[in-house]
């Protein structure tokens, strides 16, 4: 009898302890509207001419909601983009290939506003990384904490010249009240909850400090959700990115995910996959 109590009280003990599937989060996709109509090979010149096709892609945002707090991922174009003003706000030769279609009902207060929640009740924002369509709106969340790793926060403070080529970095996206925010700087992974639910995962390679997230849900499903760390399936398929800091990190990134996929039988969001997003695009996974 006294070892079925002892046993009993264990018992009791485990299920005391906190599951890291316990806590009940959700995650919902949206976009900042979309680029295009345009060439495949323009964004990946490997896919061989009988291949390539016209796409018309996401620019992929994603909201966290967790029990500790509200987490966005990626704040998408900035506002000025908007309503044809694009040419106001980045490079002209980045509005003539792009194309973006943002409207000011994209952007991502308004998509908040949307889902039943507001900018000031987001408790941080993770920057996949500083290129344009990720990074556009942060300003929009000065209460927040940023989530970003340090290289590329000062990389896009100071972008080597190779990088500033093109306009992919926009100074004004992250100058100003921004330089002045509470950044997380990491250098590495970052369970960001400290339960296993919202993990930053280090993915350099399309810049010197990608990062993707890993999110469990609430009802034991695993998303990586890749930003561009992948861009779309065709990456998949081993056609690379045209626009990366390091092929070799790249690759690795792109294994890495591949790896989490298959031992943790996980499901990879792309960034910018058209045919990804009009099939799962603009709901919530719990």
């Amino acid at each position: 009898m006294r070892k079925l109590g002892i046993a009993a009280v264990l018992l009791g003990m485990l299920c005391m302890v906190p599951s890291t599937g316990s806590a009940q989060v959700k995650v919902y996709w949206t976009t900042s509207g979309m680029f295009g109509p345009f060439n495949i090979q323009g964004l990946i010149p490997s896919i061989p001419k009988e291949k390539a096709r016209d796409i018309t892609i996401p620019i992929s945002m994603w909201v966290i909601d967790h029990p500790k707090g509200l987490v966005v991922f990626d704040t998408g174009n900035n506002a000025a983009v908007s309503d044809g003003g694009c040419k106001s706000h980045w490079a002209a030769g980045n509005c003539d290939f792009l194309k973006p279609s943002q409207k000011r009902d994209d952007v991502i207060d308004m998509q908040l506003k949307k889902l039943g929640y507001s900018t000031d009740k987001v408790k941080a924002v993770i920057t996949s990384h500083a290129h344009l369509d990720h990074i556009g709106n942060i300003k929009l969340f000065p209460k927040a904490v940023h989530v970003i790793q340090k290289k590329e926060l000062y990389q896009a403070w100071w972008p080597e010249k190779f990088q500033r080529e093109g306009g992919v970095f926009v100074m004004a996206d992250f100058d100003g009240p921004a330089r002045d925010f509470n950044y997380l700087e990491l250098e590495g992974d970052y369970d960001l909850f400290g339960d296993g639910t919202v993990t930053v995962l280090s993915t350099p390679g399309h810049t010197l400090g990608h990062q993707s997230v890993k999110v469990k849900l609430g009802g034991g499903q695993t998303l990586v959700l890749s930003q561009d760390a992948i861009w779309m399936k065709e990456n998949l398929d081993g056609y690379p990115a045209g626009l990366n800091y390091s092929v070799k990190d790249y690759n690795n990134s792109v294994n890495r995910l591949k790896m989490i996929r298959d031992l943790e039988n996980a499901e990879i969001f792309f960034a910018h996959d058209q045919d990804q997003f009009a099939a799962k695009g603009g709901k919530w996974y719990r």
